[in-house]
């Protein structure tokens, strides 16, 4: 995995207080894959300027633990511990503010175009890691965007196949 920190994070309120996984999706511009304009997002170097349908993100402030591309490569831009600013306005279970106790997964993609087969792959890998390191963090706490911050958000929409994840997500053991 490479690391490329984003100054978008800052002290979770309890680091060892994991015990949610957001999964996001994101494509910039949107519906362009491979642009690196992800990463100029999570870093604060977008050049929104540079294609109208950037103009909205001007000056926003954001982050993700990880993202995995449509290669299946992965990219942190977050240490687990450290709190990313990836969920915004969004509640769990009652809990209020998810970005306090979530990991945050950015997919490259949108929600009506197929994820890849390597990116299931690696977050199959990446979600097995996590549920061994974090043990208030559960297979039931595994989530999309959309049930954080229902109305809002709609990622990772429904061309996420979450019978992808059933292996991680209903194995026995956690």
């Amino acid at each position: 995995t490479r690391f490329v920190p984003s100054p978008n994070a800052n002290r979770r309120p309890d680091p060892e207080d994991v015990s949610l996984v957001v999964l996001h999706g994101i494509s910039l511009p949107p519906g362009e894959f491979g642009t690196g304009a992800v990463e100029a997002l999570f870093t604060n170097n977008l050049d929104t300027g540079s294609d109208p349908r950037l103009a909205d993100l001007e000056g926003v402030a954001v982050s993700a633990h990880l993202f995995i591309d449509r290669l299946g490569r992965t990219t942190q831009f977050v240490p687990f511990d450290v709190r990313a600013w990836h969920a915004g306005v969004s509640a769990w279970r009652g809990r209020e503010g998810c970005n306090d106790f979530a990991i945050g997964i950015e997919l490259e993609g949108e929600d009506h175009r197929p994820y890849t087969r390597a990116q299931y792959r690696r977050l199959d890998k990446v979600l097995k890691a996590l549920l061994d390191r974090y043990p208030r963090l559960s297979r039931a706490a595994i989530v999309g965007h959309q049930e954080v911050a229902p109305g809002r958000k709609t990622d990772p929409g429904p061309a996420f196949d979450w019978a992808e994840m059933l292996p991680v997500l209903f194995e026995t053991g956690a």
